[in-house]
Parts: structure tokens; sequence; C-alpha cells
């Protein structure tokens, strides 16, 4: 079965999906569905955060602060599907023409990325002067699920830019 490509006028390269595991609560719906879509799909996790799964390439970096970001950004091609809940990450993969997602299906743009830094810088402002912010609700099937169809769309748009480009 041929993997799933596009061209960015390039030449054709082949889609991957590419996962910040670190805290990453769909790790096993992204596999699942690059498996079924036959795409590459890279986990990239520090030490103390190792994952295996079949159907993936599990890439170890040593811990640190940032390690997978970095490490992460520096492995991004054109056209790959980054998965991501670190807005700094998802401004990185844009930069590098990746398309970004979050866990719970928003995708990341021009549109939107200069308000979420703000909120991620506010935030930190506000904790580094002794506030507190509230931290996320417990995890819903709806998040999945929205993670999942936000998830197809891309993989789907992207296969069929490259069967149209074929033609």
């Amino acid at each position: 079965m041929q993997k799933n490509s596009y061209n960015f006028g390039d030449g054709e390269l082949i889609m991957r999906i590419l996962i910040d595991a670190d805290g990453c609560p769909v790790v096993d719906i992204a596999v699942s569905m690059a498996r079924r879509n036959n795409t590459d799909c890279l986990i990239i996790c520090d030490t103390s955060h190792f994952f295996e799964k079949e159907g993936a390439t599990t890439i170890v970096v040593s811990k640190g602060p940032d390690s997978v970001d970095f490490a992460l950004v520096n492995m991004i091609q054109a056209g790959d599907i980054v998965i991501t809940q670190d807005y700094g990450l998802a401004a990185m993969s844009l930069a590098r023409r990746g398309i970004a997602v979050s866990q719970n299906g928003m995708i990341y743009d021009d549109s939107n990325m200069d308000a979420l830094l703000f909120s991620r810088y506010s935030a930190k402002k506000i904790r580094s002067s002794g506030g507190r912010i509230k931290g996320p609700a417990k995890r819903t099937a709806d998040q999945d699920m929205q993670f999942e169809v936000a998830l197809a769309r891309l993989i789907g748009e992207k296969a069929s830019s490259s069967s149209m480009q074929a033609l």
C-alpha cells in the first residue's frame, strides 16, 4: 500500500504525523489513525515518558527543559502534522510549514497563534507574581472525538490534495 503523500511544489513528500508525547492523551488515537491511513507516525518523548506503540516509531530524547520540543521541531518537514498542546511548539511548527493540531482538535494557524501565545504569556505573568490559574477540566470522550475528526480531516485533505496534483 502506498504511503499518504503531498506536494508543496518542492517535490512529493511523505506525510508524517509527529506526536509531542509528553502528557499527550491522544497518542493511541493518533497512532491508530496513522496505521489505518498508512501514514508514518513518530512519537517523540523524553526518558521519563517512554511510549512504545505498534504502528509508530518512538524517538526518546534526554530529559531536559523543552528537549522534546526542540527535537521534534528539528524533524518537521513541510506538511507534517504535529500533535501538541504546547503553543510555542505549535508556532515553531507553523514556521517550518508543518500543520499543528491540539489534543482537542483545534488547528493552530496564523489567525489564532498570536492570541494563544499572548494567553500563555499572561498566564505565566500571573503565576510568577504568585497568582493561581485554574487547570483544565477532566478530559471527555467528546474531546477525543473532536480530535479524531480534526486529524481525519487533515489526513484526508493531504491525501486528496496529492491525488489532485497527480492528475
